[in-house]
């Protein structure tokens, strides 16, 4: 059995996979008053757009990935146009049940169109490095540096840019917020685009961790749902923190624990945190 130690680097990978979706789920609840489920969807999508840049005009997998980023930001502004954006006024239920909705007719398109094969990346095979007694992989390393650059990227544009002030004003009363000037329909219109995007980079990363399949991204909501809570609504090193608590929680949960029972360990999160602090981690308003 590999030393604890594996589990837990193993876990910060994890941590920095969910991280991007969870970043997105958290402040689009914020802004829209809602949980947005589709947002796990969003992952499958961009891992199958990459898939097909990459196995058909034979792109390589960072341009595949920017691909990934552009595409599925698009996918996820054309569903909120027509699926969200006319329920605007409705209660925040009918918008979390319509957001099931979305995910469920996304992920039967992928399955309707490439089928429910395993899949992965044409990706040169490197063997792990050993650092420390550790297996590290050279797509490990990949995705932890870009995650935490997109991170640091995602908190400086929301602390440093007009556009980012902008966002949180919407977030924190979007009335206000359109009275003083702020184009607010414009502004939910980037963060749905930023949001997609990240999430599509997120299951890029997820095809190159383990493997491509339609229900790649539904089966990891409860983790990204989990490290949004526990990470704070609407803060995004908050669930910057929040993925890597629960990724590392996830891998070495296995050790007590079958994999099988893995998504029980975010169930377990989500419980213990609105118990304990609901506000989460960052202490932002929910």
């Amino acid at each position: 059995m590999p030393p604890i130690a594996q589990y837990v680097f193993n876990g910060i990978v994890t941590g920095g996979i969910l991280a991007l979706p969870a970043v997105a789920f958290s402040l689009l609840w914020r802004l829209l008053r809602f949980p947005n489920f589709a947002v796990s969807t969003y992952l499958t999508v961009g891992a199958y757009v990459a898939l097909v840049l990459n196995h058909g005009v034979r792109a390589s997998i960072e341009l595949a990935w920017l691909g990934a980023l552009v595409v599925t930001g698009a996918v996820a502004l054309v569903v909120d146009r027509i699926a969200f954006r006319p329920m605007r006024d409705r209660r925040p239920f009918s918008l979390a049940i319509a957001s099931i909705g979305v995910a469920f007719v996304l992920e039967n398109v992928v399955r309707f169109v490439w089928g429910n094969d395993f899949r992965s990346f044409d990706v040169p095979v490197t063997r792990g490095m050993s650092v420390a007694g550790l297996r590290v992989g050279r797509e490990q390393l990949l995705i932890l540096g870009v995650a935490v650059v997109l991170m640091a990227l995602a908190q400086a544009f929301l602390l440093r840019t007009r556009l980012g002030i902008a966002m949180r004003a919407t977030a924190d009363n979007p009335l206000l917020a359109a009275v003083k000037g702020v184009p607010t329909e414009r502004v939910i219109a980037l963060a749905t685009l930023g949001g997609g995007g990240l999430a599509g980079g997120a299951g890029v990363f997820l095809g190159l961790d383990a493997s491509i399949d339609p229900l790649m991204g539904g089966g990891l909501i409860i983790s990204v749902f989990a490290a949004a809570i526990l990470g704070g609504i609407g803060s995004a090193p908050g669930a910057l923190a929040g993925a890597l608590i629960v990724g590392i929680m996830e891998e070495v949960g296995m050790l007590v624990v079958p994999p099988t029972y893995k998504t029980a360990i975010g169930f377990t999160i989500i419980l213990a945190v609105l118990l304990v602090r609901p506000t989460g981690l960052a202490g932002a308003r929910s």
